[in-house]
């Protein structure tokens, strides 16, 4: 049996479908560009969204997650809940051409978009929580207002989800990071989203990796704020919790495979210590073993390519 179908009937036997996939989409106001610490993976510049799109609708996708990078930063990260915001544009030009037939979720946060590059909203050097929750609810009511069809709060503010539901009503679809835990391996990403930025602590509103009853009751406590899809991050380092979230609670359950799990991989394979292809799949395959209905990955492309329609 060859490597690919060797691939396809592992990924097959772990329950994968192309519908658990969501592919990742950095939008930016600015031209193409490769990121340098996330080999193979570009940044889309909004004028190209459509065109970039189409490519994962060829590859069998249906679901997209949009990362916006916009122009300019500022104090108060005002950019992300414009209506003319990358995003929004984004998503925009994404529905007129492909209407129902990509799921659209987009990211809501504000760390991309404010000079600190925290989630939230700092005010006289911390985190303001009950500040920053009134402008994730404007983001997300931006994001729906222009065609979004699931929202994510990955800012991991408490009381996020009651604001997002409040300010969109029962119908909208959330989709929450329930468990986003502190960690470095969120490095290659935000030098994708930020211009220069150096190491952001972010431990006083992200799960510690120790506490694992923490990040159950996170999950729980968004369940009952109005959470439609909740969220472990990252995959690898915590396929325990996913198992444990998947038999605890009843909603479905969405997995990041996040871009440090990526490069990792990436620069190990490159150098002939592993077995890239290889390890790209069982990355995968075992996070779906564990229990996730959904996998926002950046192999999301190549994985596809080893699984039927």
């Amino acid at each position: 049996m060859q490597a690919k179908d060797r691939y396809a009937k592992l990924l097959f036997d772990s329950g994968l479908r192309k519908e658990h996939l969501v592919c990742p989409l950095f939008v930016s106001e600015r031209k193409q560009k490769t990121v340098s610490a996330m080999p193979g993976m570009n940044v889309t510049p909004a004028t190209r969204v459509v065109e970039q799109v189409s490519s994962i609708r060829q590859a069998g996708l249906s679901s997209i997650i949009i990362f916006g990078i916009p122009k300019d930063r500022n104090k108060n990260g005002s950019e992300a809940y414009d209506r003319n915001g990358v995003v929004q544009r984004a998503v925009r030009e994404i529905k007129g051409s492909f209407g129902k037939s990509i799921n659209l979720i987009t990211d809501v946060c504000l760390c991309q978009y404010n000079l600190t590059g925290h989630c939230g909203l700092l005010v006289n050097g911390s985190v303001d929580n009950d500040k920053s929750i009134e402008l994730l609810a404007k983001i997300a009511a931006s994001h729906a207002e222009a065609g979004s069809d699931v929202v994510a709060p990955s800012a991991m503010m408490d009381g996020q989800v009651r604001a997002i539901r409040h300010a969109l009503g029962k119908d909208a679809k959330i989709l929450s990071y329930s468990a986003k835990h502190s960690s470095s391996l969120y490095a290659p990403f935000r030098s994708a989203a930020f211009a220069k930025q150096g190491v952001i602590n972010k431990s006083s509103y992200q799960v510690s990796f120790s506490n694992p009853r923490q990040a159950l009751r996170e999950i729980e406590s968004d369940i009952k704020e109005g959470a439609d899809i909740v969220m472990v991050k990252p995959g690898l380092a915590y396929l325990d919790l996913i198992r444990a979230a998947k038999d605890n609670f009843s909603v479905p359950l969405a997995v990041q495979n996040v871009s440090g799990e990526y490069t990792m991989i990436k620069a190990a394979g490159k150098r002939g210590w592993i077995d890239e292809e290889q390890w790209k799949v069982l990355s995968i395959a075992s996070m779906k073993r564990a229990g996730a209905d959904l996998i926002i990955s950046y192999f999301a492309l190549d994985v596809a390519g080893y699984l039927a329609e």
